[in-house]
């Protein structure tokens, strides 16, 4: 785990190209993955830190909404073109397109806002739950597995995921239940910046948050023939919180139509505090549905 944390924290060090022109353009490496495509929380942190390195001053990001376009490849690196679409007096505008070979493979736009007074209220964390560290490990539940998917959600990830519901790596949810909740935290302490804890957030906020329509439909990431994808990703910061300090992400699925699940989320950290809240839909096509 220490050297997947470690490319994690390489694969958000953007660099910026020598090339230049109307907009500002990063490069970045891809994180290995056993079957070869880009993670979507990967592209998506980064996309985020390229857009935040054009931000002047100190106006953190607050939202962003991301499209899909391609698959990536984690062969490649990745090149983001930034556009400086709007700066205000307490707003930012970005837009983010990644791109390999030339073609996107993501589309983002992301909103920065210095930090203003205003109203202020939260919905409450969820109350009862068990702490994190009573709860097993993805490499206690799948870790025995001889398959490379198993092998590197249970030992090859940046982030410590820990289901508070059975997991459905392997076994459905009876209850048909759609909603979820983990425990998530990176394996190891990171830097000091709040750009780099947004962004790796952001990365986390995609693992497992459409494992909510997985658990209505009684479905698991072993279920036969069935292909999953994530066709767009929004998020919304509220607070300042560590990525490396136990964050608990619920998860909620209140509609799936046309082959298309749509999951909700919502990141409290340990104490309570409403984070950041975040909205996906997927693609989730089952043989003979």
């Amino acid at each position: 785990m220490t050297d997947a944390f470690n490319s994690l924290l390489e694969a958000l060090d953007i660099t910026e190209s020598s090339v230049r022109t109307t907009e500002d353009i990063f490069v970045a490496p891809s994180i290995w993955t056993p079957l070869g495509r880009v993670f979507g929380g990967q592209v998506l942190a980064q996309s985020l830190v390229a857009a935040s390195r054009t931000i002047e001053g100190d106006r953190p990001a607050h939202s962003m909404h991301g499209y899909f376009l391609r698959p990536g490849d984690a062969n490649q690196p990745i090149t983001f073109s930034v556009d400086r679409i709007h700066d205000g007096r307490s707003f930012s505008t970005r837009r983010t397109q990644a791109y390999q070979n030339g073609v996107p493979i993501l589309s983002m736009i992301a909103s920065f806002q210095t930090d203003d007074p205003g109203l202020d209220h939260q919905i409450g964390m969820p109350e009862g739950l068990p702490d994190p560290e009573s709860l097993p490990t993805t490499a206690d539940v799948i870790g025995s597995l001889d398959h490379p998917v198993a092998r590197s959600w249970a030992h090859e990830r940046p982030f410590d995921v820990r289901h508070i519901s059975q997991p459905v790596y392997l076994q459905a949810d009876e209850s048909r239940a759609a909603h979820q909740a983990v425990w998530v935290r990176a394996v190891s302490r990171l830097p000091d910046d709040p750009v780099l804890h947004r962004a790796a957030l952001a990365y986390a906020s995609d693992y497992s948050i459409l494992e909510a329509v997985f658990r209505r439909h009684g479905l698991t990431w072993m279920t036969p023939g069935m292909k999953v994808a994530s066709l767009d990703h929004a998020m919304w910061w509220h607070r300042p919180g560590r990525a490396d300090e136990w964050v608990l992400y619920t998860q909620e699925s209140p509609s799936a139509t046309g082959g298309r699940g749509l999951a909700l989320g919502r990141m409290f950290s340990r104490d309570g505090t409403l984070l950041a809240s975040i909205a996906q839909e997927g693609t989730i096509r089952v043989p003979g549905v």
